[in-house]
């Protein structure tokens, strides 16, 4: 399976220019800070459905759209802005609905991400 289909190829091509004097090791560490927040960004959004609240998961969702848009995750942003507006519509029925979505998208990210990963 290609990549591309994941994540936007000329957004991960200029992130790597940022990090051409370097080997590639500022292209890796923002992928590893990706990696190391957005879980605990899903983990917000999941605690707002179990009595958490709302604007945290409202922020949460809003920053994991924001970070997946920088490597070009469409999808991934798509999912967590269709969560963020729930969040600020109070449909914690639809947020439930949608967040099993959003695990996996974020999965299929990850691996992508691993493999573009500068060795």
């Amino acid at each position: 399976m290609s990549h591309d289909d994941i994540l936007d190829a000329e957004a991960i091509a200029m992130l790597q220019s940022m990090s051409s004097d370097d080997g590639g090791q500022f292209f890796n560490e923002l992928i590893d800070i990706f990696l190391g927040d957005t879980p605990t960004r899903i983990e917000e959004v999941r605690a707002t459905l179990s009595g958490g609240d709302l604007s945290t998961g409202q922020r949460a969702a809003h920053s994991i759209k924001g970070a997946a848009g920088n490597f070009g995750a469409h999808q991934l942003a798509h999912l967590a802005h269709e969560i963020e507006q729930l969040a600020q519509n109070f449909d914690l029925n639809a947020m439930t609905a949608a967040l099993p979505k959003l695990d996996a998208e974020y999965a299929r990210v990850k691996a992508a991400l691993e493999a573009v990963r500068i060795k």
